[in-house]
């Protein structure tokens, strides 16, 4: 017996990966918003560029964000608010459930003392 059939018997069994509990592509989205994303506002060329891979193509990305929207998560921001200037094809959000996120897991540190 050699030295690779013997590190070979005593090496466990492999692990299967578990599932991501995220696995779908809108909670895909939403954890990288929320949890690496770093900035309050997003445009969709950003996603296209840094977002998750199964969603870096513009149809997709614009039919999540209007999801997210819905329900509350991004906020639409018009172009010539944010910039100055108006380019009318830019889409960008605001990122409006980060602040409820970030409260909710923050310590509250106002609560009344007795």
């Amino acid at each position: 017996m050699d030295l690779f059939e013997r590190l070979e018997k005593s090496r466990p069994p492999p692990v299967e990966k578990a599932a991501e509990p995220g696995s779908s592509p809108i909670e895909k989205l939403l954890d990288w918003l929320v949890n690496h994303w770093p900035r309050s506002t997003i445009t969709a060329q950003k996603i296209y560029t840094y977002g998750p891979n199964c969603i870096r193509d513009k149809k997709t990305t614009l039919s999540l964000a209007q999801i997210l929207v819905e329900r509350g998560w991004l906020v639409p921001l018009h172009p010539h608010n944010v910039t100055g200037r108006r380019r009318r094809d830019k889409r960008e959000w605001k990122i409006g459930g980060r602040a409820r996120f970030e409260n909710h897991n923050r310590p509250n540190d106002r609560l009344p003392t007795t």
